[in-house]
């Protein structure tokens, strides 16, 4: 279908959370201050996984890519979202739109598949302790690593290219505050039906195929520390799994809502509330679990804040 006596829609409005001006500043001051604590400490875990001896391991090689991940994450819909609280037009054009998609879905994507990267190598430093560092070896990191970030290509040019070419004919109004799948395919102006069981699709694939490796891995994580015969050994592995499990719970559960269901009953309020879970919520509570559940993080945050403020003081 094309747009037949009707011009195709050149721009969006995003109508975000409120039209109430109190509300919007208070909204901002907020978002504000959770964007600023996701960025110090997902970039305060980069530095440390980075520069302190103690951690050059695979565990926190993976953990300074999720954490890199996360700050892209939030990169692609924050700012975006804070400008709106604060300007009485709430644009952005077609093809800005359209790229908003195509990183949320391509990190979104990455970041699933790098959690189950995770959930491999915590298996491996459990299952096989003695041969953890030959298997888990700088190559192998590397290419993992590299074939998460890539996974997020084929479903975000799939589900952008898909989505953005279907016809837009009439209302531009999109209530969220940024372009999702969901919400947007809200406004196209035809049958939807063959779209919906490609998204589907594509999300059982690249989201499920990822979890179902994380569920399989800890299937045999579970069943290797049940067969320990020692207290302290079972409660030392289940503590280096815990903040992982913790932070694929938060993320796949909240997701889980918006996309395994596109056109849910949920009301636009609940979904953005949903949303805000897993972009803004999630990547902020991230380094901060890591942190407090990890007692070699907490000592190397300290030994570097200890190093640069000896720095500093040497200087004077």
């Amino acid at each position: 279908m094309i747009c037949e006596n009707h011009t195709r829609v050149t721009e969006f409005i995003l109508l975000s959370f409120t039209n109430n001006l109190e509300m919007q500043v208070s909204l901002f001051i907020l978002f504000l201050i959770i964007y600023s604590v996701t960025l110090l400490g997902n970039f305060l875990i980069i530095i440390v996984t980075s520069v302190d001896p103690a951690l050059q391991t695979p565990m926190y090689f993976f953990l300074r890519n999720l954490s890199l991940l996360e700050v892209c994450f939030t990169l692609v819909m924050v700012p975006k979202m804070l400008v709106d609280l604060v300007s009485p037009r709430k644009i952005i054009s077609f093809v800005g739109c359209g790229i908003q998609m195509y990183f949320f879905f391509f990190f979104g994507s990455s970041e699933c598949f790098l959690l189950s990267m995770m959930a491999y190598d915590r298996f491996v430093a459990i299952g096989n302790p003695l041969r953890y560092s030959v298997i888990m070896n700088r190559s192998l990191c590397l290419r993992m690593a590299v074939s998460s970030w890539m996974s997020g290509v084929p479903v975000s040019m799939l589900q952008t290219a898909w989505l953005m070419a279907l016809p837009f004919c009439g209302p531009n109004a999109i209530d969220h505050f940024f372009c999702d799948g969901p919400p947007v395919l809200k406004l196209v102006t035809q049958d939807t039906t063959r779209y919906e069981t490609q998204a589907l699709a594509s999300t059982l694939l690249f989201i499920m195929f990822p979890f179902s490796l994380i569920l399989v891995s800890y299937t045999r994580i579970i069943i290797t520390i049940l067969r320990m015969s020692s207290a302290t050994g079972r409660q030392k592995a289940f503590s280096t799994c815990s903040s992982h499990l913790i932070v694929v719970s938060l993320f796949y559960g909240t997701a889980s809502l918006t996309y395994l269901r596109p056109k849910s009953n949920l009301s636009p309020e609940s979904k953005k509330l949903v949303s805000l879970s897993y972009t803004v919520i999630t990547p902020m509570l991230n380094p901060i679990i890591y942190s407090l559940r990890n007692n070699e993080v907490k000592g190397a945050v300290k030994r570097t804040v200890t190093r640069k403020v000896l720095q500093k003081l040497d200087v004077f």
